[in-house]
C-alpha cells in the first residue's frame, strides 16, 4: 500500500484528525471516495482476528477485576496460569485505543508463557473503554497524565497482592502504551523489566532515574517515533542502563498489531514478541 495513505492513518490515529477531515484526505490519495472506502478496511483494524489464544484455554485463569486506583476503581483484565505456584507480574499496556479484543489477547498470550498478566484499562476514570474506537482515542487525549501514571504504578501494588505472584513485576507496552512503559521504569524503582513496542522515549534528564532493565522495539518505517531514539539510546549509555534496542526494517509503526492488516509485519511481530519473552525468562523467573 501507499506509504502516503499508512502514513495518513497514523496521523488519524494519534492526532486531533476528525474522521471526515481523514476520509477527505484518504478520498484525494486513492483518487475517489469508492476507492477510499475500499482501502478503509485495510487500515482499521479487524477483531475478528484478534484471537489467538481462545477464551476457554484450558490452561488459564481469566477475570475481569477492580482495585483501587488514583481517586478511582480502575479496571483490569487479569490473567494468569492455572498451575500451582508463584510467578513474575507483567502490565500489558494498551494502545491509544483502551482495553480491546487484541489487548486482551496479548495478555493472554503473556499469560500462556507463563506470568500473571494484568492488562489494566487505562479508562478507567471514564468508566473504561468504550467500543467506538474515535471516543477512545479522544477519551486518552482527556486523561490526568499524574493520575495515569499513579493508576499504573497502582497496578502493580495490586498485581503484588495476588497470592500467584512472586514480587517481580515487568511491563510491555505498545504505542502510547510503549511511551507508558518508559515511564513506568523512570518512576518505579522496583520494575525489573520494561518492554515498549514503538512508543515515545522519554526525556533524556529523567532516563538516570530508571533502575529497570529496557527493551525497545521500533518499526523502521515509523518516521515520527523513530526521531527520538538517538537522544534517548544516548541517556541510556551515559547512564549505564542495561537496554536491548532492535528496529525492524521495512516495518511499519504497530507491526505487532495483528488485527491491523497494513500495518502488521508478521516475521517482525514473532521476533519482537521472541525477545521480549527471552527478556522477561530472564528477568522474572
Amino acid at each position: 500500500m501507499d506509504q502516503r495513505i499508512i502514513n495518513l492513518f497514523d496521523e488519524y490515529t494519534h492526532k486531533p484528525l476528525t474522521r471526515q477531515d481523514f476520509l477527505s484526505r484518504l478520498a484525494k490519495l486513492t483518487g475517489s471516495v469508492t476507492a477510499a472506502m475500499a482501502v478503509l478496511p485495510l487500515l482499521e483494524v479487524n477483531y475478528a482476528h484478534a484471537t489467538t489464544i481462545p477464551e476457554d484455554d484450558p490452561d488459564l485463569l481469566l477475570e475481569d477485576v477492580s482495585y483501587p486506583g488514583e481517586g478511582t476503581t480502575m479496571k483490569g483484565y487479569l490473567a494468569q496460569p492455572k498451575a500451582s505456584g508463584k510467578r513474575g507480574i507483567v502490565l500489558v499496556i494498551h494502545e491509544n485505543r483502551g482495553l480491546n479484543p487484541h489487548i486482551r489477547d496479548v495478555t493472554r498470550r503473556v499469560a500462556k508463557a507463563g506470568y500473571v498478566a494484568l492488562a489494566p484499562d487505562a479508562l478507567s476514570p471514564f468508566g473504561g473503554t468504550p467500543s467506538n474506537e474515535d471516543e477512545a482515542r479522544t477519551l486518552i487525549g482527556k486523561l490526568n497524565k499524574e493520575q495515569n501514571l499513579q493508576n499504573f504504578l497502582k497496578s502493580f501494588a495490586y498485581a503484588k497482592s495476588l497470592q500467584t505472584a512472586n514480587g517481580k513485576t515487568g511491563c510491555v507496552g505498545f504505542c502510547w502504551g510503549g511511551a507508558l512503559a518508559n515511564q513506568l521504569a523512570i518512576h518505579d524503582a522496583t520494575l525489573d523489566a520494561a518492554v515498549a513496542f514503538y512508543g515515545r522515549q522519554p526525556e533524556a534528564a529523567d532516563v538516570a532515574n530508571i533502575k529497570s532493565a529496557v527493551q525497545l522495539h521500533y518499526g523502521g518505517l515509523d518516521e515520527g517515533v523513530n526521531k527520538g531514539i538517538p537522544a534517548y539510546e544516548e541517556a541510556l549509555k551515559a547512564n549505564h542502563i542495561t537496554y536491548e534496542l532492535y528496529v525492524y526494517e521495512g516495518a511499519q509503526h504497530a507491526f505487532n498489531n495483528d488485527t491491523a492488516p497494513t500495518r502488521y509485519n508478521e516475521a517482525a511481530a514473532k521476533l519482537a514478541w521472541e525477545r521480549t519473552l527471552t527478556f522477561f525468562k530472564a528477568r522474572l523467573s
